[in-house]
């Protein structure tokens, strides 16, 4: 009798604590992002909701480009033209607040929409400086005075098909370093690689796709008439990007990611008379920053 009482009371109160450990289990389920890695440890916790802001510093690698320059009495185009960043060494002064923008550099803030899943607006500071001099190959006319009022262009006035030249600081210098600015949207998508056992710590892979505008302040002489422009809506960019997140703690982390991108400007500013000289050109680059960040 007392061996069947003890019996009842087990399969009673051991239906109740299993049914309470459902209930909470579904009132408060941890909905964690599947990752294509298989992790013997996983996290506990979601990042649906946390907010996310970084700060690094970027080099840039571009690929050859036309660039076409238009106005009052010429329309010509120099040909797969080289060129390179110009990222500034590393001082300690950029630790004050009103130089850490003058190197490249990347700011970013986010916000979660699930726990693998982000959107992000960010600033991405590069800098873009045409080889001078160079060797390239030109197409077009350039009349023996440019521009309103006449620039004298010398001995390179003439119709051009596919001629080289060599381009010196007489005739051009072309720079976007204040600088060559992509304002951007991106979605990211996260997944764990490891996951430490206090759980706090892990190596996440980001991948992800953007778009946006892009807004040089471009420093350019074209036959020594020129100056450094103001801020401008040239054109518009795209990009793609892979990158590894290391969280320290859940919310500081450090990343290091690569982002290939696309851009098309068309109305960069040159000479200073912004309603008669233009040029346009399409820039591809590879860029990769290194980043401080903290997640909340």
């Amino acid at each position: 009798m007392k061996k069947s009482y003890l019996l009842l009371l087990f399969l009673v109160f051991g239906k109740r604590t299993k049914a309470q450990e459902t209930t909470n289990t579904t009132d408060n389920p941890v909905k964690i992002g599947k990752s294509i890695f298989s992790n013997e440890i996983k996290r506990n916790f979601s990042r649906k909701g946390d907010f996310f802001v970084h700060w690094g510093y970027n080099h840039s690698w571009y690929g050859k480009s036309d660039i076409n320059f238009t106005g009052p009495n010429y329309d010509f185009t120099l040909k797969d033209v080289v060129a390179h960043d110009r990222q500034s060494p590393l001082k300690w002064n950029y630790l004050n607040p009103s130089k850490v923008s003058e190197p490249q550099y990347n700011l970013r803030v986010g916000y979660f929409i699930s726990d693998n899943y982000s959107i992000s607006i960010g600033w991405d500071h590069m800098k873009y400086v045409m080889d001078i001099p160079q060797q390239v190959a030109i197409t077009g006319y350039i009349g023996d005075q440019i521009s309103e009022p006449g620039v004298p262009t010398g001995a390179l006035a003439g119709t051009y098909n596919g001629q080289m030249i060599n381009v010196t600081d007489k005739m051009l210098t072309y720079e976007h370093t204040d600088g060559f600015n992509y304002a951007n949207i991106e979605i990211e998508r996260y997944d764990d690689i490891w996951v430490a056992p206090s759980r706090q710590t892990s190596l996440t892979l980001e991948t992800g796709l953007g778009g946006g505008m892009m807004v040089p302040r471009s420093d350019v002489r074209l036959f020594e008439q020129g100056r450094n422009n103001h801020w401008n809506v040239a054109g518009y960019g795209f990009s793609a990007k892979i990158g590894l997140k290391f969280y320290v703690t859940r919310g500081l982390y450090i990343q290091n990611t690569t982002k290939v991108g696309a851009t098309n400007l068309k109305t960069v500013h040159t000479t200073g008379r912004d309603d008669l000289d233009k040029a346009s050109q399409k820039i591809n680059y590879v860029q990769n920053f290194w980043a401080l960040g903290y997640q909340f």
